[in-house]
């Protein structure tokens, strides 16, 4: 479709569905199911449909729709949205192709929603795809994506989706290209405080160069979500298929790279987590989880490549990440209790402990630090504290803005080869009765069984000896992260220093 590059204002919802019906080249299948059959209404509400719909359809009841597209384990799924494309995209072609297949662009639109209903007020959410060719004659490709609606009403959810359909099939069409341009503009004329998309995904030979995990990224970039997942495979993950009823262990850090101290946390966190009663016996899910704000460090804008090490790093060894936007950890405990009400474990060291009774974070809650702790362990949420030596521990404390913030003036800091533990942890003295409390009712545990050697590995470092060509740094990383270190070439190990350029002088 040709892009008409029209002011931001001009591009109403009936505009984008006017412009693509008077496209004589588009033409194609609407197939909407559950809650979400508003898109097609649009473009019959804008006029000129007749040029652009072959078809609209909608199977409501869900025998009807097994008989259409075959049985599916859950209708709101993106098993289903596949059943519906692959179903509705054969048929266009096989009807059509014949006729008219050497000047139309041919498309299948589908959804399949769940929306807010008299009897029904949990989080409603819905999967949108598109099957099309870019030209005549061309293999099509897919772009999915995955939408939470906020709205409190079935009727007003309705009308976001509808908007944000057409918006989906004007980005297709238009901003196929422009990743920067897409990804904004799903949320046209909504706002991400009514929608939310947390997964999108581009497949098929026209997106062969995409990279589905920076796109994922982007959303979080774009605030049009605060978190994306991908598996251990590298796929981009949807966390409520995922993580539904799942037991989840989370470790927050850098992971440039990932290192002993990383994988040691996890395993003794781990073996703890599994003796837990509430998690015997039932799935777990390991995430290894970076925060935006770790990936902007040092710089206003991501480095992607540099993004994408760490993630193939982490999925060398087996583990799923997670890119959140919540600096606060009761907000990550709330994202996850959206997914699962099954135990949480969240793996952290000694430093983040210490900062999370920092009370400048809480200042925005009107029930201060209180608050954030109410939130963050109100459901089966646990911390494992692994051990820090003294000396990490004094350099970590030895700024005075940090020491006033963290420990009272007067108190001193732990022998150089000293355990630091949550058991013997100093926090400020009026802080000192609410962390015991914490301790002594199981909400922190110290993590045991720790190995000694790892303890001063320290990733800001490891990364420093790859840029100086320094081999220790591979005594500090797991086998397979070294060797995919090498063999990629991953933060410049084994770039030759480029010659000065000669001056003339």
């Amino acid at each position: 479709m040709k892009d008409p590059r029209l002011e931001p204002s001009e591009l109403t919802t009936n505009r984008k569905a006017l412009l693509v019906n008077l496209d004589q080249n588009v033409y194609g299948t609407f197939a909407e199911i559950g809650a979400g059959q508003e898109v097609a209404r649009h473009f019959f509400k804008a006029g000129g449909a007749a040029g652009t719909i072959a078809k609209s359809m909608s199977a409501y009841d869900m025998k009807f729709s097994d008989e259409i597209y075959g049985k599916a384990s859950r209708y709101v799924s993106r098993d289903r949205l596949s059943q519906m494309l692959d179903h509705e995209y054969s048929l266009l072609i096989n009807r059509l192709s014949e006729s008219r297949g050497d000047n139309t662009t041919f498309f299948v639109f589908a959804n399949t929603v769940a929306a807010a209903s008299y009897n029904n007020n949990k989080n409603c959410h819905g999967w949108m795809g598109m099957r099309y060719q870019i030209s005549p004659n061309s293999p099509p490709s897919d772009i999915i994506i995955h939408v939470r609606m906020w709205d409190k009403t079935g009727s007003a959810q309705q009308e976001a989706l509808g908007i944000a359909g057409v918006n989906f099939i004007w980005a297709a069409l238009v901003y196929y290209k422009e990743m920067g341009e897409f990804i904004p503009s799903l949320i046209d004329n909504l706002g991400n405080e009514r929608l939310e998309v947390d997964m999108l995904e581009f497949h098929g030979p026209d997106f062969e160069q995409v990279e589905n995990r920076v796109v994922s990224l982007q959303l979080v970039e774009h605030g049009l979500t605060n978190a994306v997942m991908f598996g251990s495979d590298g796929s981009v993950l949807q966390p409520s298929e995922f993580l539904y009823k799942k037991s989840l262990l989370v470790e927050r850090g850098s992971f440039r790279p990932i290192t002993h101290v990383n994988t040691d946390m996890l395993k003794c966190a781990g073996a703890q987590f599994m003796q837990e009663d509430s998690v015997q016996g039932e799935p777990v899910v390991a995430l290894l989880e970076i925060t935006m704000k770790n990936l902007l460090a040092g710089g206003t804008d991501i480095d992607y490549e540099d993004f994408l090490a760490r993630a193939d790093a982490i999925n060398c060894l087996g583990y799923h990440v997670l890119v959140s936007n919540y600096m606060e950890y009761y907000r990550l405990s709330a994202y996850f209790r959206r997914y699962t009400q099954k135990m949480i474990g969240i793996v952290l060291g000694i430093n983040h402990l210490q900062e999370i009774f920092n009370e400048e974070y809480y200042e925005d809650l009107d029930g201060g630090i209180l608050e954030s702790f109410g939130r963050l362990f109100k459901a089966n949420v646990k911390l494992y504290v692994y051990p820090m030596k003294g000396n990490s521990y004094n350099s970590y404390i030895s700024g005075s803005e940090a020491k006033e913030k963290l420990l009272d003036s007067g108190a001193n800091g732990f022998a150089d080869e000293m355990l630091i533990t949550a058991d013997n942890l100093k926090v400020k003295s009026k802080l000192r009765h609410l962390y015991s409390y914490l301790i002594e009712n199981h909400f922190i545990e110290p993590v045991i069984g720790a190995a000694p050697g790892h303890l001063d590995i320290f990733s800001r470092n490891v990364l420093r000896q790859i840029t100086e060509k320094n081999p220790a740094w591979e005594k500090s990383v797991p086998p397979r992260v070294a060797e995919l270190i090498k063999s990629r070439g991953l933060w410049g190990y084994g770039q030759c220093d480029l010659p000065e350029k000669e001056t003339g002088k």
